[in-house]
């Protein structure tokens, strides 16, 4: 089983950028298809961004398409998720997500996904 870990976030203003880091550890880590999801209080949680074992594919959610780039080291165990151009909307408790030897398909669902961090939390001011 891998275990995740995310860093980054913090209090931020409208319009300024951020850089999530999610740090996997436990198993080979190009073998997992990674995701960032996020969840405000009382509400589902929301997939945000995707990206294939190698990098070669990435998915994103409609409100931040444009806006955020997810990316992936796998020589650092390493996914980020670049967070630009902030909204208050998208305060929200942020979740790193692994697939083992996942294709990718139903990317964007919760249950697809084997492993999750613990969450780091982004708030954006007005």
């Amino acid at each position: 089983q891998v275990q995740l870990v995310e860093s980054g976030g913090g209090l931020v203003q409208a319009g300024a950028s951020l850089r999530l880091s999610c740090v996997a550890s436990g198993r080979t880590f190009n073998r997992y298809f990674m995701g960032w999801f996020r969840q405000e209080p009382d509400k589902e949680r929301e997939f945000v961004a995707a990206i294939s074992r190698f990098g070669v594919s990435t998915y994103y959610g409609d409100s931040v398409k444009d806006r955020f780039t997810i990316s992936r080291d796998n020589a650092k165990n390493t996914v980020y998720l670049e967070m630009n151009s902030l909204k208050p909307e998208d305060t929200a408790t942020y979740y790193c997500a692994a697939r083992y030897m996942s294709s990718g398909s139903g990317y964007y669902a919760v249950a697809a996904y084997d492993a999750w961090g613990q969450g780091t939390q982004v708030t954006v001011s007005s």
